[in-house]
């Protein structure tokens, strides 16, 4: 099956998903490809629930809403989404980009633009949790209802155990954090809030051992060499997770610890690939969702004339009458 289009967008995070409306603002044929079969990258897989903070005129705002927001505003532009499918290769000559995914769809394209935030993912295990997935462990949580009533367990010191915490402190029986070291990764606001609540936080500590028949029941935590049993029927490990930027690496992209390197166009070291979003690399580089928002509107406008020389990088701005 081969599938023409004017711009192929790769990843429907949210950076993906606004540099699709962007595209069809510009009048271009617009498909977009991601490994999940959902809509929304990492907040629809990680944290649906979150509220967002720094997102220009949301003071607050839940990730599931921000991501309705986007779908509803890239649907403007009609575009071909392409869901639970990998691009495998790609491959640019001079009238174009070829990019093959593992379903064996071929995609021509006049520009590729990479948005696939830090690649694929895969969660940091828990030593301890082996066996457990599914049965009271969970590395992710999208929903909060499930957890309501229930002794929870969140192992981890950075943002997303924090707001884990901040979230199901209010529906779960009783929260725990247990973290390996004293310090955290997570915002100081947010670890101030959670030490403000009911959350038990636990440091120099880890979980060893997870018991229970079908399902999860207690687990143990040994803190400074002692043992202490703690009732939980919901385990969260937020230990982070693995990026792998996969078959990107092979695309003949110049890549520095797994970020793809692009110029102050977006443009990769490939004429006709761009990238925007958590995956760029450049000096100076602030990893928000606001500035992919900005890269991306750069990175269509620029791939723009590589689709088509005749065409203006800057078209106008959008708020304009027609």
């Amino acid at each position: 099956m081969t599938h023409t289009t004017d711009l192929l967008i790769i990843g429907a995070g949210p950076t993906g998903l606004y540099a699709a409306y962007y595209a069809g603002f510009r009048g271009h044929h617009v498909t977009v490809v991601d490994s999940l079969p959902e809509l929304g990258g990492q907040i629809t897989a990680m944290y649906p629930e979150k509220q967002i903070l720094d997102v220009a005129g949301f003071p607050s705002v839940k990730g599931r809403d921000l991501v309705e927001g986007l779908v509803a505003q890239a649907a403007t532009a009609k575009p071909d989404y392409l869901l639970d499918r990998t691009a495998r290769t790609l491959v640019e000559d001079a009238d174009g980009v070829t990019v093959t995914l593992d379903d064996g769809t071929e995609i021509r394209a006049g520009a590729v633009l990479i948005t696939a935030g830090i690649g694929k993912f895969s969660p940091r295990p828990l030593p301890a949790g082996e066996g457990w997935l599914g049965r009271g462990l969970e590395f992710f949580v999208p929903s909060f209802a499930p957890y309501a009533g229930k002794d929870v367990v969140i192992v981890g010191g950075g943002d997303s155990a924090f707001d884990w915490a901040l979230h199901l402190e209010p529906v779960a029986a009783s929260v725990t954090l247990v973290h390996r070291r004293d310090a955290f990764r997570a915002h100081a606001r947010t670890v101030e809030e959670v030490t403000a609540s009911r959350t038990r936080i636990i440091t120099r500590a880890e979980v060893t051992e997870l018991r229970g028949a079908e399902h999860l029941e207690e687990v143990d935590v040994v803190v400074d060499g002692e043992t202490t049993t703690l009732p939980c029927q919901a385990l969260v490990a937020a230990l982070g997770f693995v990026a792998d930027l996969g078959p990107i690496q092979q695309w003949g992209i110049e890549v520095h610890k797994r970020h793809v390197v692009v110029d102050s166009a977006m443009r990769t070291n490939l004429q006709r690939v761009f990238a925007a979003g958590d995956i760029t690399e450049y000096p100076g580089k602030v990893r928000l969702i606001a500035v992919g928002f900005g890269e991306a509107a750069t990175a269509v406008n620029n791939a723009t004339v590589a689709i088509d020389p005749t065409a203006k990088v800057f078209p106008g701005h959008s708020s304009e009458g027609s």
